[in-house]
């Protein structure tokens, strides 16, 4: 699935922000965007929160942006929505 997501990199903490369906996700990290930090920190984080493994998280568009697309492999939207929205 591909998923939209809005990155706001050297916040306090890790939190997802929001979900907006079918595919939109902001997501607050606490990384710098320095040196790729943030990218690897954003895809650890939602492998955490989606209880999948880091691998099946990719980012096709946007590695130098806060707007990015990424590609999560093993997942639905609607499971998407049930891990986050709780």
């Amino acid at each position: 699935m591909l998923l939209e997501v809005k990155v706001r990199a050297g916040s306090a903490k890790n939190k997802i922000l929001s979900f907006r369906p079918p595919n939109f996700l902001e997501v607050a990290i606490e990384a710098k965007p320095e040196k790729n930090e943030a990218n690897l920190s954003l895809c650890k984080f939602l492998a955490k929160s989606l209880h999948i493994e880091r691998e099946k998280i990719k980012i096709i568009k946007g590695r130098s942006s806060p707007k990015k697309i990424l590609s999560i492999e093993g997942i639905t939207e609607e499971e998407i929505r049930r891990l986050i929205i709780r």
